[in-house]
């Protein structure tokens, strides 16, 4: 049964849980906050068999409530930082990161605005997007969807897309997939033929065109693109009681 009641940051992460469906026992490491309510709700709601850490070094067997001082946290296993490269390198891994740019084959920027040698504004650096795209699937969170973001080209590539990991060959992009970008105005994938970003579901509320409007380049939309789905009571019950119940989600997501 699905619940009326939801509000968008519930559906948006929802929509991250989503990105997980079918994975099975890999590594899950969602980074920020609606990715990691994302993540821990779909392994508490339909994928049982992913792998979580506890966002430093340990693996974990429990949802851990976000923004709780002292949560409870039930270890599985260590997780020194040597042994998460053997993990990355051998493609048992979906990441969900951020973008400050995103373009439509799904290269991403996480570094710098403008000019590379002159920035208008240095961001975060490449950290490891470089070798998280190449080495596993990679999903996007944006939490404000603007023609800023969704950009024609992005200033500098952090995270590879499509047509860059086409250009690399197949046995250097053999774990190459950008699954999804989950905005807080839809769901969008990679499911074309040549692999430019198609919008895949609209959020309750938001209309096709105001995400058009939204996106700096052109969008593959599909004519029957439907609604995002909402949580069902259950999960809903998750989020709220077990994994955000101080409500960290709304941080990101007003509505």
């Amino acid at each position: 049964m699905k619940t009326a009641g939801a509000t968008l940051d519930e559906v948006c992460v929802v929509a991250v849980a989503e990105c997980f469906r079918g994975d099975g026992e890999i590594l899950a490491n969602p980074i920020g906050n609606v990715p990691m309510i994302g993540g821990r709700l779909a392994r508490e709601s339909f994928e049982p068999d992913l792998v979580m850490t506890d966002g430093e070094a340990m693996l974990v067997a429990n949802p851990m409530a976000l923004g709780v001082e002292g949560a409870e946290r039930v270890i599985e296993a260590w997780n020194p930082y040597r042994a998460m490269f053997d993990v990355v390198w051998s493609g048992r891994r979906h990441i969900m990161m951020g973008a400050s740019q995103v373009d439509r084959y799904g290269n991403q920027n996480i570094a710098a605005i403008g000019d590379y040698a002159a920035p208008k504004a240095m961001l975060l650096g490449f950290r490891g997007a470089p070798g998280n795209t190449i080495n596993n699937v990679t999903s996007y969170w944006v939490p404000s969807h603007t023609r800023n973001v969704f950009v024609d080209r992005v200033d500098t590539v952090c995270g590879i897309g499509y047509d860059r990991a086409a250009d690399l060959g197949p046995d250097a992009a053999r774990f190459h997939e950008i699954r999804r970008v989950v905005s807080n105005l839809g769901v969008f994938d990679f499911e074309t033929a040549d692999h430019r970003m198609r919008l895949r579901s609209v959020h309750p509320g938001v209309s096709v065109e105001q995400i058009v409007e939204a996106t700096g380049f052109e969008l593959v939309v599909p004519p029957d693109a439907p609604e995002s789905r909402l949580p069902t009571a259950d999960e809903l019950r998750l989020i709220r009681e077990v994994i955000d119940p101080n409500d960290v989600r709304k941080q990101e997501v007003r509505g």
